[in-house]
C-alpha cells in the first residue's frame, strides 16, 4: 500500500507494511502478564476470562488495522459486570484497566470505585459537582460503579439519580477515549436498570456475567487464602470446611469468595483463642499453622445461623460467616 510524504518540496509515495506480526505485538504489549496474573488471582470464571481475552484480541487487531492504514473506528470500551458479591468483579475491573493502559487506550490504568453516595447529591445543584468530580478522578482510567441500579429511583420524584445518569451518558460519549465506565451489580437488577435507561445500555459495549463459584472452586479459594497466610487445614478440618460451604451457601448473604475469606478469618480467631486457652503448654510450629475441625464447627452456620447477622426493622445486613 502506498501513502504520500513531502520530500524536498515534492510529494513522493511511501510504502506501507503489507502485514503485521500479531505475536510480536502481543508480546510487546505486556498483556500476557496481566492475563497470567488474572489466572493466578482468580479460581474458575472461565467465561469471564475468555471474554477478557477476546476483548484484548479485538483491541490488538484494531491497532494492527491502523498500522496497515485500514479503516478503523474507536472500539466501545464501557462495560457491564453482573453477578453476586464475591465473584471477582472488582479484581477483573483492575486487570481490565491495566490491559487498556498497556494497549494505549487509557493513559493511567487506575480504577476509581464509586457508589450512589459518591455520585448523587441530596439537594438541587449538588449532584453535578459530585458526579463530575468522580469522573475527573477517573480520567485516564476506569470508573467502577458498584450496585449501579441504585442510581435510578423512579418512585421518588425528588431523587437526583437521573441527573447523575444523564451526566454519565454525556461524559461516556464525549470522553470515551479518556475514561471507561464499568457498571456492576446483581444481574436481574441491572437488566431492569438498563431497561429503564436505554440510552445507557446502548453505550455499554461489553456485558460480562460472573457465575457463582462451585463448592470445589470455593475450597480451592480457601486453600489459596490459607497458603498466602501460612496456615493449613488438618484432614478433619478439610471435611468440616466442605460441610461449612454446603451449609453456608444455603443461608442469607452468601458472598462467594468474600464469605470464604470471612470464614477463614473467624476460624483463625477461634484457633488463636484455643491456643491461648492452653498457654501453659508450648505451642509448636504445627500448632500455630494448623486450623482444626473444632475451629470451623464452632461457627453458628452449623446451627443454621449467620454470624454477624444483624436485623433492625426491615433492614438487614451481615458481616458474614
Amino acid at each position: 500500500m502506498l501513502s504520500s510524504v513531502m520530500l524536498s518540496g515534492l510529494w513522493r509515495p511511501r510504502l506501507m507494511p503489507s502485514s503485521v506480526d500479531l505475536q510480536a505485538a502481543y508480546a510487546a504489549s505486556g498483556v500476557a502478564d496481566v492475563l497470567e496474573q488474572l489466572d493466578r488471582e482468580l479460581i474458575g470464571l472461565a467465561p469471564v476470562k475468555t471474554r477478557i481475552r477476546e476483548i484484548a484480541a479485538l483491541l490488538l487487531v484494531d491497532q494492527a488495522r491502523q498500522q496497515l492504514d485500514l479503516p478503523s473506528t474507536a472500539p466501545g470500551l464501557h462495560m457491564s459486570f453482573t453477578g453476586h458479591p464475591g465473584t471477582g468483579k472488582t479484581t477483573v475491573a483492575q486487570r481490565m484497566s491495566q490491559i487498556l493502559h498497556r494497549l494505549g487506550y487509557l493513559r493511567k490504568g487506575h480504577v476509581v470505585s464509586a457508589t450512589r453516595d459518591d455520585l448523587v447529591g441530596q439537594y438541587v445543584g449538588h449532584t453535578a459537582p459530585k458526579t463530575k468530580e468522580m469522573l475527573k478522578r477517573a480520567q485516564g482510567g476506569v470508573l467502577f460503579i458498584d450496585e449501579a441500579y441504585y442510581l435510578y429511583k423512579p418512585d421518588n420524584e425528588r431523587d437526583y439519580g437521573a441527573e447523575a445518569i444523564e451526566i454519565l451518558l454525556q461524559e461516556m460519549e464525549s470522553r470515551r477515549s479518556d475514561v471507561v465506565v464499568i457498571f456492576a451489580g446483581y444481574k436481574d437488577r441491572m437488566e431492569t436498570f438498563y431497561g429503564s435507561n436505554p440510552g445507557l445500555s446502548s453505550r455499554v459495549a461489553h456485558h460480562l456475567d460472573f457465575p457463582d463459584y462451585s463448592n470445589s472452586e470455593l475450597m480451592a479459594i480457601a486453600a489459596l487464602l490459607l497458603e498466602a497466610q501460612h496456615y493449613r487445614f488438618s484432614d478433619e478440618a478439610v471435611q468440616a470446611f466442605e460441610d461449612y460451604i454446603e451449609r453456608r451457601r444455603q443461608l442469607p448473604f452468601f458472598a462467594n469468595a468474600r464469605s470464604i475469606r470471612n470464614a477463614i478469618d473467624r476460624a483463625r480467631l477461634r484457633q488463636a483463642n484455643r491456643l491461648f486457652a492452653r498457654m501453659a503448654q508450648p505451642a509448636s510450629r504445627d500448632d500455630l499453622i494448623t486450623i482444626e475441625a473444632p475451629d470451623i464447627r464452632a461457627s453458628r452456620v452449623f446451627q443454621g445461623e449467620v454470624e454477624g447477622y444483624h436485623q433492625k426493622g426491615s433492614a438487614a445486613k451481615s458481616t458474614d460467616s
